[in-house]
């Protein structure tokens, strides 16, 4: 059983570290894994020499927004969620649509890369814990 203390850091926004910015800037978008479940897993974008972070699963029906494509209609950064084509804007999260996509701040500190995010991320599965 998690102490009070740990259960609080996992809720508490805060940075989280994700890796270093050289290596995930080799690919357009990046799932990653949040210790709080499926809901709240976060698409980490790299773009024009920038980083987004928004919520993976998209507000309309939970496509996979990691699956999606980027497009730059001038000068606006968009993801497209692949089973609808919403457009969801990278910077702000939201959609021609009227939907809005949760967005996460991103800081690039000492060549890393961190997102604020309420519970641990990782680019790898959390195990899952049973409880009783």
């Amino acid at each position: 059983m998690a102490s009070e203390n740990e259960e609080e850091s996992a809720s508490s926004v805060s940075w989280r570290l994700i890796g270093p910015a050289s290596e995930l800037s080799k690919k357009q978008c990046r799932l990653m894994h949040s210790s709080l479940g499926y809901g709240s897993d976060v698409c980490l974008f790299y773009v024009k020499g920038e980083f987004f972070a928004m919520d993976a699963r998209c507000a309309h029906s939970g496509g996979p927004l990691c699956d999606g494509d980027i497009e730059d209609a001038d000068g606006l950064l968009q993801v497209f969620c692949p089973w609808h084509d919403y457009d969801f804007n990278l910077r702000t999260g939201q959609s021609g649509t009227g939907l809005q996509q949760q967005v996460y701040k991103v800081k690039l500190e000492d060549g890393s890369v961190y997102v604020k995010h309420a519970s641990p991320l990782s680019l790898q599965t959390f195990p899952s814990s049973k409880k009783s």
